[in-house]
């Protein structure tokens, strides 16, 4: 059965909306806290995937820059854990597609949570006729789906920020060095140049003071 869901933004991670899980009897933080690691490190992922984590697994869809995960059991089937992920993005799109670049709080729509439990609710027994009718559907090839580790992609994400910070240090070392370099120039200059000029102006001045009391 789907145990927690989390709707966020791609570009940077804002969690949209969540379900509230208040009737799960198992603790969920250490997954719930992995899900919002996760759903910041998938600007670059595939559209659609699932990840293994210890005893559960997480399936998510991204589609117009949103990302709907789901943690279940690793016994439901993944046909329907996408289904239910698909009757969210799209119940989601409808009401809240044009609002999801411009909010810039956690949780904006946190009222879609009573979506999310009444679908929750009837995608909870797999033996249900109308999941029983989903399996028996052609919902696309959701074998093609690609599972992978979860410590893959957040492992992967931390490789990500490691380099980009080694690049932002790169560029301001270079930046650091270019102005080093334009200092020792000058201070080169200064030494070059600088005595002859003080001498020229000793003489320019003493030649204007005889000149001005002539």
């Amino acid at each position: 059965m789907v145990k927690s869901t989390l709707i966020a933004r791609v570009a940077d991670g804002l969690p949209l909306a969540a379900s509230m899980d208040d009737e799960e009897s198992q603790d969920l933080s250490e997954y719930k806290n992995q899900a919002r690691m996760l759903v910041k490190k998938l600007s670059t992922a595939e559209q659609r995937c699932s990840l293994d984590s210890n005893q559960y697994i997480f399936h998510y869809l991204i589609e117009f820059g949103v990302v709907y995960l789901a943690l279940c059991e690793k016994g439901y089937p993944k046909k329907l854990a996408f289904a239910y992920l698909e009757e969210l993005q799209h119940e989601f799109n409808q009401v809240h597609g044009n609002e999801v670049t411009t909010v810039a709080r956690p949780y904006a729509f946190v009222r879609f949570d009573s979506f999310i439990q009444k679908t929750k609710k009837q995608y909870k027994d797999v033996r249900a006729q109308r999941n029983m009718q989903k399996l028996n559907e052609d919902l696309g090839d959701v074998t093609r789906i690609m599972n992978k580790n979860i410590q893959d992609v957040l492992g992967r994400g931390e490789q990500l920020e490691g380099l980009q910070f080694k690049s932002q240090t790169l560029a301001q070392e270079s930046k650091k060095y270019l102005k080093d370099t334009k200092n020792l120039n000058l201070q080169a200059l200064y030494q070059k140049y600088g005595p002859p000029v003080i001498v020229l102006l000793i003489v320019a001045f003493v030649l204007y003071i005889r000149t001005w009391w002539s």
